[in-house]
């Protein structure tokens, strides 16, 4: 897929999150005053969250898909990662405002009310996340934009948090059991806690140049092995920034090979992995057969040939 292609895709999607959290945040705003649910509470406090995370999806996604300059020759990928990270900044703060608001309520035994407008809303609100995450799910697979997986986890949640408000108003207001709302107040607390401890490892992931995951290496790997110019294959390193990857490593070649018959080979290697892992650039840099260059970093490296 090109970069304007994805460029369309995750700008489309956060659009699409923007207007959603937008619609939920109107519909959960009368359903907590009509219920004073601290549950109800929370699940409006993480829309309006999810609202500035969606936001902030948008300018990442679109900061992440300008070319490459003469300041950024690697592109803006990484604008995504850092999206990510102040999404999960604004979901640590819910959470933590949540669990304060729960405890309160636990204190007061405040009772909820209002059970038809606040299942209503919620059900309203379960209908409209199915729809956001279905697209959401087909924009990562085409695009893996890292930004777009964090805004879909976030709204993964909201399902939770949705079916957790039903539960606790239901509890309340049916069964009389008053430390429902307070305590599924926690549950959706504890729940986004964990949402953003997962998606900050993503993130920093990307930040730190993380190598790719193992099966992945090893697929790139495999598909190596197919050419036989890439039969001295090592050094081998990789990286990922937004939906942009980079794929680097030596080759051994003949040392009676000319640098222009070399170069040719290489480049026909080169265009064939590209279309075979779209979105990843390759570099590859020649090294006389048996040379090892000083700045190798990891010496194990070496033993990732492709032969």
């Amino acid at each position: 897929m090109i970069a304007d292609d994805r460029a369309r895709l995750t700008t489309r999607a956060a659009s699409l999150s923007i207007a959603t959290a937008i619609f939920l945040l109107l519909l959960k705003l009368q359903a907590t005053r009509a219920t004073g649910s601290v549950a109800m509470l929370g699940s409006l406090a993480d829309t309006g969250l999810d609202l500035i995370a969606s936001i902030v999806t948008l300018l990442g996604v679109r900061w992440a898909a300008i070319p490459a300059d003469a300041d950024h020759r690697f592109g803006h990928g990484k604008a995504e990662a850092l999206a990510a990270l102040v999404q999960v900044i604004l979901i640590t703060i819910s959470a933590l405002a949540i669990s304060w608001r729960a405890l309160i309520q636990l204190q007061s035994g405040q009772r909820t009310e209002g059970l038809a407008m606040g299942v209503g809303v919620s059900i309203a609100a379960i209908v409209a996340t199915l729809g956001l995450l279905a697209y959401q799910r087909h924009v990562i697979r085409k695009t893996r934009s890292l930004a777009i997986r964090t805004d879909h986890v976030h709204y993964q949640s909201d399902l939770l948090l949705n079916v957790s408000v039903i539960a606790a108003l239901v509890l309340d207001q049916l069964l009389g059991w008053r430390l429902a709302d307070p305590l599924f107040g926690f549950g959706i607390a504890a729940w986004l806690l964990y949402g953003a401890w997962r998606a900050t490892s993503h993130s920093i992931d990307q930040l730190m140049d993380r190598e790719w995951p193992e099966d992945e290496r090893d697929a790139f790997l495999a598909a190596a092995r197919e050419y036989p110019e890439l039969a001295g294959l090592h050094d081998f390193r990789t990286r990922s920034s937004g939906t942009h990857r980079f794929a680097q490593f030596h080759v051994w070649v003949p040392a009676d090979w000319t640098v222009r018959h070399a170069h040719d080979r290489m480049d026909a290697v080169e265009l064939a992995l590209q279309k075979r892992f779209p979105g990843t650039e390759i570099i590859i840099h020649l090294d006389p057969e048996g040379h090892i260059d000083r700045e190798t970093i990891l010496p194990s490296s070496l033993t990732e040939s492709s032969t």
